[in-house]
This record gives structure tokens, sequence and C-alpha cells, in this order.
């Protein structure tokens, strides 16, 4: 983050998502594809997707938006829509998310 005098306006989203087995690659496959996508959204200032080296199944997510609104923005996407909502939600055994704000 470039600029902090606006970090109380920042939006943070985690998530942590366990494959269904058998899923392991298919999820991998989706959020290879999605990902790039998310980054390249505008009020988008970190997004990064992380797989568990001991239990492949499981994904860690850690995003920083612009503000509430980019994250809404976000979950509108067409991207969003189809790779996430429409196929990745159905593979999973478990989500889950929290939202935080940037303390200064």
């Amino acid at each position: 983050m470039a600029n902090m005098s606006n970090a109380q306006n920042r939006l943070v989203v985690t998530a942590f998502w366990e494959a269904n087995p058998g899923e392991e690659e298919s999820v991998a496959a989706i959020l290879a594809r999605f990902a790039p996508q998310a980054r390249n959204e505008p009020g988008v200032e970190t997004f990064v997707i992380h797989r568990s080296r001991a239990e492949p199944s499981r994904f860690f997510f850690y995003e920083v938006f612009k503000d509430e609104a980019a994250f809404t923005a976000h979950q509108q996407t067409t991207h969003f829509k189809t790779l996430i909502a429409g196929e990745a939600l159905a593979k999973l055994a478990k989500r889950e998310r929290a939202q935080y704000a940037i303390l200064q």
C-alpha cells in the first residue's frame, strides 16, 4: 500500500476454503483463472491466494480493497459470478470469510 493516509477506508478480506475430496485440482485451476482478473479490478490493492503445502485441499485468500464499494463491485464482476459463484463454491466442503479494518 503506497498511501496509508486513507488506510481507515480500506477493507481487508480473508477467506479460508477447503475443497471437497477429489476437487482440489479443479478448485486450484478455477482460482488460477480468477486471480489475475481480480487483481486487475479497480479498487483492488492486494489479492493473493495461497494453497497449503501440507493440505492441498486448503486455500487461504488475503485481499485488500480500496473501500467497501470496491469489495461490493468485486462481487458483481462477471469473473466472480462465473468462476467463484458459478463454478468454485459447489466444489467446496468449507468456506469461511472475515473482514478487517486496517489500524493506523
